[in-house]
């Protein structure tokens, strides 16, 4: 499909009529602290938001602040941690980024989006997600749900995450980044899913240029 000019007015239109029908989007990871935000976002690569809450209350209970998790056994994480899957890389990353927080912040979670992504295990997507729902930064949230939906309703051409990224950071206002992110992905849930798009539901259906996409419901 040729790609749309998107004005950032049509985009707002649309973004504002998800934002009606999604009021409460949340932040779906279960978290009481930017310490256990971050823990929670870096298990939920290739893992459900469901899992990654089931599996936390123990972790948190066990290693509730960074320097704990700084001096934990790493095969200890791996057994709390199993059931989110790739619980290795998962483990080293948290004892990783727990102490190196320790060692160059002093046991606090940097604010500033170099100094996260150069934790280990913390990349654009942490990072945006930590800024946004922990310390007000605006940060636009790129997952498979955002890219996809994004595409979709032609607010972006970009196939990689920080392309996507950019274009929307782009066309949208920065007040509007974080809350944006969890009205898509959301939305990716509950509607506009990857093979099976229930355009007969959707909220925007009359300003989407891709209706029908994938098995229409």
């Amino acid at each position: 499909m040729k790609a749309l000019r998107m004005t950032s007015c049509h985009a707002l239109a649309t973004l504002d009529c998800l934002e009606a029908t999604y009021p409460e989007a949340p932040c779906a990871l279960t978290h009481q602290n930017p310490w256990q935000l971050l823990v929670a976002t870096i298990l939920s690569a290739q893992c459900t938001d469901v899992r990654v809450n089931l599996v936390t209350p123990e972790l948190f209970k066990r290693f509730p602040d960074p320097l704990s998790m700084a001096h934990a056994e790493v095969t200890e994480v791996e057994e709390l941690i199993r059931s989110t899957g790739f619980f290795r890389n998962k483990a080293k990353s948290l004892v990783g980024c727990a102490t190196a927080m320790v060692n160059s912040h002093n046991g606090e979670i940097p604010q500033q989006m170099a100094e996260l992504v150069a934790l280990p295990g913390v990349g654009r997507k942490t990072a945006n997600v930590v800024l946004g729902n922990a310390f007000d930064v605006p940060g636009m949230v790129v997952d498979t749900h955002v890219g996809r939906i994004a595409r979709r309703l032609g607010w972006t051409t970009a196939t990689t995450a920080e392309g996507v990224e950019k274009q929307l950071c782009k066309l949208l206002p920065a007040e509007r980044w974080t809350q944006t992110a969890h009205v898509l992905i959301f939305h990716g849930r509950q509607c506009c899913r990857a093979q099976t798009a229930w355009c007969s539901a959707c909220p925007v259906v009359g300003r989407c240029p891709q209706v029908g996409v994938g098995r229409q419901k």
